[in-house]
């Protein structure tokens, strides 16, 4: 409750962008909500995406809106469980219900998972009666914020890796590096589902997962080295934030395996034999962690 309060306070927004052009317009007509997720679910599952953390979603909780994005072609709007998507990702760009996901590009997919891992989690936190599977799920993720995400080190010139300066987040501040890390990692996942699959073979597709498990866990492998997987946040600090609208993690704290893992079983619906060799990908490249930034003891999940 006191993070809801807090995100009320200060209208927490998560925003992901895409490549092109955004403009400022006007708000288009509100959808039918229920009616726009029903068919997304739907949708998804008949392409092979991952459905299983949509599907714990009631229909009703999120609210979605279509306009001329400026800064994002996404938001979501925790406070008021809101997405609003830009016109681009509507049917004719008429914003009264999105595009066919089948229309959509890879990137836009990526684009539009990161924002539903966005209401999930929303979803999850705020649940008045959590199952036990909620509840360890969320447990698991406030751990990983109170021990990964409140001392870090940023990289303040994005292109300068090995530039890095300590900061200490904000209760705001680390809940919101934590869902960009995380949500960041289900779309690079969709996007790169999409990706295999588009230069192998379909026919052995299933819900959730990959064609072609070898060639996803060799790109996970190429992300894991070039440090792809590591999330950002928009500082509290005004000042901070006149000279840099979001602050980027250092490479040391990418998505650890033990995040790797429960986002995969939990939430994308992965077979244990992929999870267990995407660990072994982020484990082999990791030999020797360093304390800070590193949960001492993984919470039982």
């Amino acid at each position: 409750m006191a993070r809801m309060l807090v995100a009320a306070a200060l209208g927490m927004v998560w925003g992901v962008g895409l490549s092109g052009p955004v403009t400022v317009g006007a708000v288009a007509p509100a959808p039918d909500s229920s009616r726009l997720w029903r068919a997304l679910v739907a949708e998804a599952r008949a392409l092979h995406l991952p459905t299983r953390f949509l599907e714990e979603i009631p229909e009703q909780f999120v609210a979605f809106e279509f306009e001329d994005l400026h800064a994002f072609a996404a938001e979501y709007h925790p406070v008021e469980h809101r997405m609003v998507l830009d016109r681009s990702l509507s049917l004719n760009g008429a914003g009264r219900t999105l595009r066919p996901l089948r229309k959509m590009t890879h990137k836009e997919l990526e684009t539009l998972y990161h924002e539903l891992f966005h209401a999930y989690l929303d979803f999850v936190e705020h649940e008045s009666a959590p199952s036990k599977a909620h509840a360890s799920f969320l447990a698991f993720a406030h751990e990983q914020q109170r021990c990964r995400y409140q001392q870090v080190l940023i990289t303040p010139v994005l292109q300068k890796k090995g530039l890095k300066e300590e900061r200490f987040l904000s209760e705001v501040e680390s809940w919101e590096v934590l869902n960009e890390t995380w949500a960041l990692f289900i779309g690079w996942a969709v996007w790169t589902q999409l990706e295999v699959e588009a230069k192998g073979t379909r026919k052995h597709r299933a819900s959730g997962r990959t064609g072609n498990v070898s060639a996803w866990i060799a790109r996970l492998d190429q992300a894991e080295q070039d440090a792809v997987l590591t999330g950002y946040y928009e500082p509290e600090d005004p000042g901070e934030k006149a000279m840099a609208r979001k602050r980027f993690l250092a490479p040391e704290f990418r998505l650890s395996a033990p995040e790797l893992s429960t986002l995969m079983r939990d939430v994308l619906g992965n077979s244990s034999d992929m999870i267990r060799q995407a660990e072994q990908v982020l484990e082999r490249s990791r030999p020797f962690q360093r304390v800070s930034g590193v949960c001492a003891e993984p919470a039982a999940h």
